[in-house]
């Protein structure tokens, strides 16, 4: 009697974690390339409304974008129901983000008036210093721990940024020599440190609480603050802009690609983190130049190429391992009990901090996410 044996083949579960790896990389890597293509644009509107019609409105393009995030999510959040409402979370929060409003604010105006003070490669290489206040504000307050590729990696990307700078120097394209650089300097490391903050906050609370919370408090205190700091230090400058209908198509392409930029932000960053799309955004300053040298006859230069792929070299290098966070569990048992009482953590014995992998990756628990009141 012949016996047939046959082989079934089973799954097999590191080779699928391996690819699901990938396709997270890949995905990561393209979605903060979108991030940059939107700055891209946002910065090809900006030179054009202040080099061909002399329109130098930073408060009233930003006032423009708020107004947007207002109609669209603020708007979403007044025809909400129960907690999610937007009384309800004025009612708890309201001067928390009132100060992230101001923060905000303020960090686009500083950088965008730095360009009238100090040198276009001052701006680049300064305005990298929101990396490391990302970095330190993530360790100390969203308890963020990383591993030394993650370090390898920023150190990588900022390699890259040296490479794109110094080919400016080489080719001459430095714009906006300035008269006082080292007030620009200052504009420009303040508004670094301010972006820091926001995109901190802004991590938190798209991973913690919601995106559409966070655009639409973001809309409401935005427009009110921007509207206020237009009429005082813009008005003016607005009666002398010569109103036509390509300033009118380059002020709508400026809010809708600001609009695109601050409504995909936080699906980005929930999905990795503010440190990983900062790094990202370095790659805006590569697409900037490479459509100038059609737009606006830029001279080019190999060591932008270059500056390009140590820079995608260093987000694949620091997107693929991913950090994680130290967590001690009686702190979320404190937010969920008002009474602070951790029934079920024995008392004795040092705490034993449990760790919660974030970025790419599946998550190794699925821990309840700190509410804040």
């Amino acid at each position: 009697m012949e016996i047939v044996t046959s082989r079934v083949s089973l799954p097999n579960p590191l080779n699928d974690s391996i690819v699901f790896l990938y396709q997270e990389l890949l995905l990561s890597l393209a979605l903060g390339q979108v991030l940059s293509l939107l700055i891209c644009g946002i910065g090809l509107t900006s030179k054009y409304l202040a080099d061909d019609f002399q329109a130098n409105t930073p408060v009233f393009q930003s006032f423009l974008n708020y107004i947007l995030l207002f109609l669209v999510y603020t708007t979403t959040l007044a025809v909400r129901q129960g907690e999610e409402n937007l009384l309800a979370i004025l009612k708890r929060r309201w001067w928390k983000y009132m100060i992230l409003g101001l923060i905000d604010i303020e960090a686009n105006y500083l950088v965008i008036k730095a360009y009238q003070y100090t040198t276009l490669t001052s701006v680049q290489l300064l305005d990298c210093f929101v990396i490391p206040v990302v970095l330190l504000l993530s360790w100390f307050f969203l308890l963020v721990r990383y591993k030394a590729v993650h370090f390898i990696g920023v150190g990588v990307c900022l390699l890259g940024m040296g490479c794109m700078v110094g080919a400016d120097v080489l080719v001459g394209r430095q714009q906006g020599l300035g008269e006082h650089k080292l007030l620009g300097d200052l504009l420009v490391l303040a508004g670094a440190t301010l972006y820091g903050i926001s995109n901190v906050c802004e991590e938190f609370i798209v991973k913690n609480l919601s995106r559409v919370e966070f655009l639409g408090m973001i809309g409401l205190f935005g427009s009110f603050f921007s509207g206020i700091q237009l009429a005082i230090m813009e008005h003016k400058e607005l009666l002398k802009v010569p109103w036509d209908w390509q300033i009118g198509l380059l002020y709508i392409g400026f809010s809708a690609c600001m609009f695109g930029l601050y409504s995909f932000m936080p699906v980005v960053i929930k999905r990795t983190s503010a440190t990983a799309v900062n790094l990202s955004l370095l790659t805006a300053d590569l697409y900037s130049l490479f459509c100038g040298l059609f737009l606006f006859q830029y001279k080019f230069s190999g060591l932008y190429l270059l500056s390009f792929f140590i820079i995608v070299l260093g987000l694949i290098l620091y997107s693929s391992s991913s950090t994680y966070v130290a967590q001690d569990p009686r702190v979320y048992k404190q937010f969920r009990n008002p009474s602070g009482a951790a029934t079920d953590t024995p008392s004795a014995g040092p705490l034993e901090p449990s760790v919660t992998y974030t970025s790419l990756g599946q998550e190794t628990e699925d821990g309840p996410r700190i509410r804040v009141a």
